[in-house]
């Protein structure tokens, strides 16, 4: 990532009609193969006998490693040029997803999620400041707009897509449908998009790089794990009070640190600031959503992976127009803070009615939701992107860009740990099966997915919990995405997309 003084690029950037489609594919492969796995996980749970502790683990592996990485492969981008870590990204994203057709114990996947990922992240931060370095301004507003609406739509491609293999094959089969989307963006990538780096790039901060890893590693598996601890014990309470600390240090150490990968000052520029909490936000809800939503249609509904994925696209449907044209339009018209604002209170609007979900429940009731749910978040991404990349100079873009992915990986971290952690402890809570047997209990109460073999009284009364536990985390994230809402109407109140 580039650092806090002027860099400069080797030589001018063309821009080239063909960078953004290669771009988006890209984009689309890493996106979707954390949505794609979503879908899959009921089937993995089957195959490899996961609970639902190691499903949180298999799903959040992957946006874990992404958002711990990302700081470290900007800064790896900007020093070693850009389209090598595209490169280098995609041949690992391709590696990892040959080596997850093998894999026999949730361990194995969770340890081939984990290297997809960082593939991944070497990937992401090349392709927005690519489109930033390369594009003319009159264009580029459109360019991250596109480019925006992908990175949300390609979360419900992935669905779509492992919705269509699901139907014929394995779960493995997405690993396949990976393995050829990344091919795809990795002969792209070497025929079409252009190098670019910073001759005067700083050595890479590897200490900065090992507390953001650490601290963020800690909070997460702590948080994922609380439903089997309990949230008041001492090993939960401990992780995150580690977590916070190695942060708080990451922090401490970047402010002192002449190359920091993340300058915390940068944070006193508005747009930077708040633009980074809305994504965060955003994705939060999304991912978290789709965790939640996929074992409920599957689990409780009785649909089918297609119909699933199916039942889902609306979503993007309002997501990719909104993003694209509602999204700009609405910036300059109303100001960068109330459209951001208004995206989230409609997010936040789709959860409430999500939260109202039962095993009775009808697809309008979910389709009620979808719709703001998808309005908003194309609604609030554009000018939140926007904002981050506008606060800051052209030669910092990779900053700019590499926050902005970093906000969106984490907050899909964190909303898959911290929905689906809530989820977990109201579903264990709830499920009290009188008259059965402990072993068995523990067992049911360990997976919706177990429960559903153990007969029909069983498996009625844990559907039963577990919509009790996802309208428990959805009001939870209906209520955190509202205080973001507040944050960043607050912040930017007045500022118009350019300013």
């Amino acid at each position: 990532m580039t650092d806090l003084t002027d860099a400069v690029t080797t030589s001018p950037t063309p821009y080239r009609r063909s960078v953004l489609p290669v771009i988006v594919i890209a984009l689309a492969a890493v996106v979707s193969a954390i949505s794609s796995l979503n879908l899959a996980a009921p089937s993995i749970a089957i195959d490899l006998g996961a609970d639902a502790t190691q499903i949180s683990w298999i799903v959040d592996a992957y946006a874990l490693s992404f958002a711990a990485l990302l700081l470290l492969s900007g800064a790896i981008g900007d020093r070693y040029g850009r389209r090598r870590a595209l490169v280098a990204g995609l041949v690992v994203f391709i590696c990892a997803s040959i080596s997850a057709l093998f894999v026999n114990t949730p361990g194995q996947l969770i340890a081939v999620q984990a290297v997809l990922g960082a593939g991944a992240a070497l990937v992401m931060p090349a392709t927005l400041s690519t489109i930033t370095s390369t594009f003319p301004p009159e264009r580029r507003v459109r360019a991250v707009g596109t480019w925006a609406g992908v990175s949300g739509a390609s979360a419900v491609l992935g669905l779509l897509a492992a919705g269509l293999l699901l139907q014929q094959w394995s779960w493995r089969s997405i690993f396949v449908f990976n393995l050829t989307m990344g091919l795809i963006a990795l002969v792209g990538t070497v025929r079409f998009i252009p190098e670019s780096a910073d001759r005067d790039a700083p050595k890479l901060d590897l200490v900065g790089a090992l507390l953001s890893v650490a601290g963020l590693a800690v909070l997460v598996y702590s948080i994922i794990e609380a439903p089997t601890q309990g949230w008041i014990s001492a090993a939960t309470l401990i992780g995150l009070g580690v977590g916070v600390v190695v942060l708080l240090c990451f922090l401490g150490w970047e402010l002192r640190h002449d190359d920091p990968l993340l300058d915390p000052r940068l944070f006193r520029l508005h747009g930077f600031s708040a633009g980074s909490l809305s994504i965060t936000a955003q994705f939060f809800g999304f991912f978290g959503f789709v965790f939640l939503m996929v074992q409920y249609l599957q689990f409780v509904l009785g649909y089918s992976a297609l119909t699933t994925a199916l039942a889902i696209v609306p979503l993007a449907a309002l997501m990719m127009p909104a993003a694209r044209v509602l999204a700009p339009a609405a910036a300059d018209r109303m100001g960068t803070g109330t459209t951001i604002a208004a995206g989230l209170l409609l997010i936040a609007a789709g959860f409430a009615v999500l939260a109202q979900l039962d095993p009775q429940s009808s697809y309008w009731l979910v389709l009620a939701g979808l719709l703001p749910l998808g309005l908003g978040m194309g609604l609030a991404m554009t000018p939140a992107t926007n904002a981050i990349t506008a606060a800051l100079p052209t030669a910092k873009q990779g900053v700019a860009s590499a926050m902005n992915d970093l906000s969106r990986e984490l907050g899909a971290a964190l909303g898959i740990a911290v929905l689906g952690s809530i989820l977990q402890s109201a579903y264990r809570s709830t499920l009290t099966l009188p008259g059965v047997p402990d072993p068995a209990a523990e067992q049911a109460r360990s997976s919706l997915a177990v429960a559903m073999h153990m007969g029909r009284p069983i498996a009625t009364q844990a559907q039963s919990a577990f919509t009790d536990g996802m309208s428990a985390a959805l009001l939870w994230g209906a209520g955190l995405v509202t205080a973001a809402a507040v944050a960043a109407f607050v912040t930017l109140r007045g500022r118009h997309r350019h300013g």
